[in-house]
């Protein structure tokens, strides 16, 4: 065993010993494994040398062993047969000749470096600046001595690739540029071009900074500065003799091959800058030629995403693609909304968009790679579209006509709830766009009110589905009253239970009549005041029933005043004066005037109206609407006081139940314009409100950060005019809510 104690050495023999053992493993010859622990004894020996370390001395020797090494390669295997002609793919060029010293070399210093173990980590790394100050101090990372690993390859450095730099690059960019042109460059000449190149990356790996300089020095600036050459060359013939369409394919496959060259050849560094210098010089210089045609006017998909794959790495290339883009998108949305006509206008208007939304959403994803930047071109154009004006005195109509059509899909029809579901979801898409989101709430909750009391929903799950879907559009406070009223529907189902059951506890009361009442919250439903004040005698037949569920409803709940809405009930009658029976579902004024003729079959019109007690207007309206039915005949056009009204005896009808109400649930255009001006006077109350909230919190702001303010607030409910805002402030400055600061003409302060 060897003896680990200091010894003395006799440094001559020793290193003779040694420098035989370095010679074979420097050039991968056969050490055998006695020798080769021998050997590592002896670097460790004269390591701790007695009385003196000799380590120093080892270094020296070594490094002038390996110079000599390194020269008498360069002379006698690599350079010796130099000729400029040397093709760079020749087994015997200098490439090759470099790529078989270095690789017998490259191995040869790392298995040096391993038996010099202990002279590099007990004697050299000792000597070594720490991490933290190579990076924070003042010195390099040059030390009088490296690592024995480290030592061979800048020897390498200095005596192999220092000499021979310069034959080995032109034959490099000579084998890159056959490999551009033919694509006839073979497997090994391939493997080897590599091998040099990285060669000169590896020779400073061991460095902690600059590691890639002198790769960088004698090797990229070369290659970057050829392949401009070479792509500038290429852009001219293309462009002389090819399209625009033609042209990108051939960028976009030569970008491909390219890709695949820099892989195989070149550090991984280098890619990304090859790459620019690609685009620089066959997309960017050329971006006029590019655009020259508009493929997103013809809709030439295939032409659209080669001009994506090209633009899309160029800082802002994309931009001109991106605005004509949503210009085309927006034409085409304003084209069809321009053509719609007739009854179904909200129908057309939802279904269209929808298309166009859709049509565009997957062209993005085919063709766009679902880039945000062309799905906020389609959000920007859909928004456009649906929130244009048809002239700056009339509103947008968007926001009524996305609730009509949520309205028609939601009342009974033919469709299945899997139609209507999916219907529902897709109009929420074209909702998310509106921006007078206040508008359609108080449409939607008139129609949802409609359904409701009249009991025409489709689905009481899809109405609350729907629901639950604007309240993730828009959050809770928007769909509040909505829930409020399907509340309300629920609770009246029950009362209506706890009534029967009331009656029953009572003697059994029988009412003569199936009686259902909806009790409605004030607040929560959007009906109209002057309706409630339209006079009314009651049917005697409903009088015993109104009076016992009142009674029954102030037992129940104190405090509580009841209003009677006449004009939203209807009922059902059964006709049995015919040959046959008819159940018919009408508005309550009708059934109360039918009810007139249960004694007698004629009337003048002054007895009927002076029975029920109605106005003039609501009389002419309903007892038409009986007329026009032919279950009541007159005896003259023009209805006036002295107009006999006769019951039709001779009636008769195909159908034995049917309606005669529909028309009556219609909407006019008065109800239409009524919405918007009650929208308009809830928006000043919300600005209104708006401005004093942001005032209390802020006491001091200047007018343009106060605009900027409440817009933020209201993005969600409406977009509101300037003008509105202005006339907003100026109502709580006479109100004395704010103020104008002193000394400042744009600014406002809160008065507590």
């Amino acid at each position: 065993m060897m003896s680990l104690q200091p010894r003395q050495v006799n440094f001559d023999e020793t290193w003779t010993e040694i420098k035989e053992t370095v010679k074979e493993v420097i050039t991968l010859g056969v050490v055998k494994r006695d020798v080769w622990n021998n050997r590592f004894g002896d670097v460790y020996a004269i390591c701790v040398a007695y009385p003196q370390p000799l380590a120093d001395k080892l270094y020296t020797e070594t490094k002038t062993f390996l110079e000599n090494h390194v020269q008498n390669l360069l002379k006698t295997k690599v350079a010796t047969t130099i000729r400029s002609s040397d093709g760079g793919d020749s087994a015997d060029s200098l490439l090759f000749r470099y790529f078989r010293a270095w690789n017998e070399y490259s191995k040869g210093i790392e298995y040096l470096n391993y038996l010099y173990m202990y002279l590099n980590q007990q004697h050299i790394k000792k000597q070594k600046l720490s991490d933290a100050e190579l990076v924070y101090g003042s010195q390099t990372d040059t030390q009088d001595q490296m690592e024995i690993g480290e030592l061979g390859l800048d020897i390498w450095k200095t005596y192999m690739i220092d000499s021979l730099k310069e034959d080995l690059v032109t034959q490099i960019l000579e084998v890159i540029l056959k490999d551009r042109t033919t694509n006839e460059v073979d497997s090994k000449t391939v493997t080897v071009v590599h091998d040099v190149i990285q060669s000169f990356v590896l020779v400073e790996d061991y460095k902690k900074k600059g590691n890639l300089n002198l790769y960088h020095d004698i090797f990229e600036t070369a290659i970057l500065e050829a392949s401009a050459t070479f792509y500038q060359s290429e852009a001219s013939k293309l462009l002389q003799s090819c399209t625009v369409s033609q042209y990108m394919e051939e960028v976009i496959k030569q970008l491909d091959e390219e890709s695949r060259r820099a892989a195989k050849f070149l550090h991984t560094s280098s890619i990304p800058k090859l790459r620019k210098v690609f685009e620089d010089n066959m997309i960017t210089n050329h971006l006029d030629f590019l655009y020259s045609e508009n493929f997103v006017a013809n809709e030439r998909k295939n032409d659209m995403k080669h001009l994506y794959i090209l633009l899309k790495p160029i800082q802002d290339a994309l931009k001109n693609l991106i605005h004509t883009f949503l210009d085309h998108i927006k034409n085409e949305g304003i084209e069809i909304v321009s053509t719609m006509k007739g009854d179904s206008i909200h129908v057309q208007f939802v279904e269209n968009m929808l298309q166009v939304h859709q049509k565009y959403e997957k062209l993005i994803f085919d063709i766009f790679n679902n880039d945000p930047m062309f799905l906020s071109a389609l959000d920007k154009a859909c928004a456009s579209v649906i929130n244009k004006r048809i002239s700056d005195k009339q509103p947008c109509r968007s926001a009524e006509l996305v609730a009509k059509y949520c309205d028609s899909l939601l009342k009974k029809s033919k469709s299945t709830e899997g139609e209507i579901d999916t219907k529902l979801a897709q109009s929420v898409t074209i909702f998310k766009y509106v921006e007078d989101k206040d508008i359609f709430q108080k449409f939607y909750s008139r129609m949802l009110a409609k359904r409701l009391i009249h009991e025409q929903s489709q689905s009481m799950d899809a109405e609350e589905t729907m629901i639950n879907r604007l309240k993730q559009a828009c959050g809770y406070e928007f769909t509040s009253k909505l829930h409020r009223m399907f509340t309300d529907i629920s609770v009246s189902c029950d009362l209506n239970t706890k009534f029967i059951d009331y009656l029953k506890q009572n003697d059994n009361t029988q009412l003569g009549i199936n009686l259902s009442i909806k009790i409605l919250q004030q607040g929560a439903w959007p009906l109209g005041p002057s309706q409630t004040a339209i006079p009314f005698s009651v049917p005697q037949e409903f009088e015993k029933a109104i009076n016992l569920f009142e009674k029954f409803y102030n037992n129940s709940f104190s405090g509580r005043k009841l209003t009677w809405l006449h004009h939203l009930c209807h009922s059902e009658l059964k006709l049995s004066y015919l040959k046959k029976s008819y159940i018919i579902t009408m508005q309550t004024y009708q059934m109360a005037m039918l009810l007139l003729f249960e004694n007698c079959d004629s009337l003048t019109c002054k007895e009927i109206r002076d029975s029920l007690q109605l106005n003039m207007e609501t009389f002419h309206k309903h007892i038409q609407s009986l007329i026009e039915s032919k279950l009541l005949l007159v005896n003259s056009e023009k209805l006036d006081d002295l107009t006999e009204v006769k019951l039709n005896l001779d009636y008769s009808n195909k159908r034995t139940k049917f309606k005669i109400t529909a028309a009556l649930q219609k909407e006019t255009q008065q109800e239409v314009e009524h919405t918007i001006t009650a929208v308009d006077e809830d928006r000043k109350l919300y600005l209104q409100a708006a401005i004093v909230r942001i005032m209390k919190s802020r006491k001091v702001l200047r007018h343009n950060q106060l605009i900027q303010e409440i817009l933020s607030h209201t993005k969600v409910s409406f977009a509101p005019s300037i003008t509105m805002i202005k006339k907003c402030i100026e109502s709580l400055i006479d109100k004395q809510y704010i103020e104008r600061t002193a000394n400042s003409g744009d600014e406002y302060s809160y008065v507590a």
